[in-house]
């Protein structure tokens, strides 16, 4: 989109809005799941206002080891104002905002926001076309007011059990709850400026990482009741088809190879020269396969033992067969696909510094949601809205301390 409204400038006709343009989210958030988001809004089209604390903003800017890349992938195309929302000295200036917005975003404790006139009620008073994006841990129950993280509900809903081996629990290796649970809210929202549009009224929305992991985990809830048997992770689950899994080639790299159907079989058979197995009637059906499944890898890993990760791949492809080399996250900044076809953003830091990110995994008329503006600083856009907030500090503490509630503008500017 970003590349499509360039090109449309440069030759002069329409520029095509962006799909939220003109919505203004105002997000009171941290870490991962508001954040994500906030930031899928942002690419969208919303302007979205983050508001931070004063001095150094928010602390998911400053997280070490695998945390550090938290803050960078989910605030782009995004404002930052620093704001005290705990602070009397600041109240008008955080409500003159949010009675502005059209969305609120936030994911603090349960009771945090409405326990400094924050809640809903209170904002839906002055604002009735507010819609009000509540990130929590769990929905309303039993377990609502508990303290949640990824970990928690993967723990707790099942999906760390199916993912590491038996009796080993392990979180995935994203946070999957966090990332899903924000789409969610995005979800909510654009559903609620539907309804806003026929009804005229905002209202609240809720997402929780607890029931999103619920969600995750609906497939094996209803294996288990199907099949009334206990459930194995799934590095020893009963297999679904005999070729579904990783192999190694010459040089004992890794490589995903499967054959999920009798096409693919057959395709797999003649592409590796499987003869033994291609004249084996007990092998023309699914079920036959996988009864044979440790022969079939034991003959297959032998053929795939005589060549390179490259004419795995290359065969494979070839013929239809599914196949992935197994890569490691870094590997994807300079992954041919997601090069070509304009998937990864260069994003500058505050440090200057300039990271590659993945874009939304979404085209419209062929062309992707672009980056418009980096990752900002603390308080980067405290300036545009300088008059706005110089006045009430006028109104409420005299004019000779705006520069007091607005921060420092070198310290910002950094």
């Amino acid at each position: 989109m970003l590349e499509q409204n360039a090109a449309a400038a440069a030759s002069g006709a329409a520029v095509k809005p962006l799909p939220l343009e003109g919505i203004r989210v105002i997000e009171f958030s941290h870490m991962v799941m508001g954040p994500s988001c906030g930031m899928i809004l942002a690419d969208l089209g919303a302007e979205v206002i983050k508001v931070e604390p004063r001095g150094a903003g928010d602390k998911t800017r400053y997280l070490p080891g695998s945390g550090s890349g938290l803050f960078p992938a989910f605030n782009r195309n995004k404002m930052s104002v620093q704001l005290d929302i705990a602070e009397a000295a600041d109240r008008d200036m955080v409500l003159d905002l949010i009675d502005s917005a059209d969305v609120l975003l936030e994911n603090f404790r349960v009771g945090k926001m409405e326990s400094m006139g924050y809640g809903y009620e209170e904002l839906a008073a002055r604002n009735p076309r507010l819609i009000y994006c509540s990130l929590k841990g769990f929905l309303s129950g039993p377990y609502g007011e508990r303290a949640a993280l990824d970990e928690v509900v993967q723990m707790l809903g099942g999906l760390a059990f199916m993912t590491g081996l038996p009796g080993q629990p392990l979180r995935a290796g994203a946070s999957v709850n966090d990332i899903m649970g924000g789409m969610f809210g995005v979800i909510g929202v654009l559903s609620a400026l539907r309804t806003r549009e026929r009804t005229g009224q905002g209202e609240i929305i809720n997402s929780a990482l607890f029931e999103n992991n619920a969600f995750l985990v609906g497939t094996h809830m209803a294996q288990a009741q199907i099949s009334g048997e206990p459930l194995r992770p799934m590095p020893t689950r009963r297999a679904t088809w005999a070729v579904y899994d990783i192999f190694r080639d010459a040089e004992d790299k890794q490589v995903f190879v499967a054959a999920v159907s009798d096409g693919q079989w057959r395709d797999l058979c003649d592409e590796f020269g499987l003869i033994e197995l291609s004249m084996d009637e007990d092998l023309n059906n699914n079920q036959g396969r996988v009864d044979q499944r440790d022969r079939i890898h034991r003959v297959l890993q032998a053929a795939l033992s005589q060549l390179s990760l490259t004419e795995i791949e290359e065969k494979c492809t070839r013929r239809g067969l599914p196949v992935a080399p197994v890569n490691t996250p870094a590997d994807l900044t300079t992954d041919a696909h997601l090069v070509a076809s304009g998937a990864l953003a260069a994003t500058g830091l505050p440090t200057g510094e300039s990271v590659d990110l993945p874009l939304l995994p979404l085209t419209f008329d062929g062309h992707r949601l672009g980056l418009r503006s980096d990752v900002p600083a603390p308080g980067q856009h405290n300036a545009q809205f300088r008059d706005d907030f110089a006045t009430h500090v006028a109104e409420d503490v005299g004019v000779a301390e705006a520069d007091v509630h607005l921060g420092d503008e070198r310290t910002q500017s950094q």
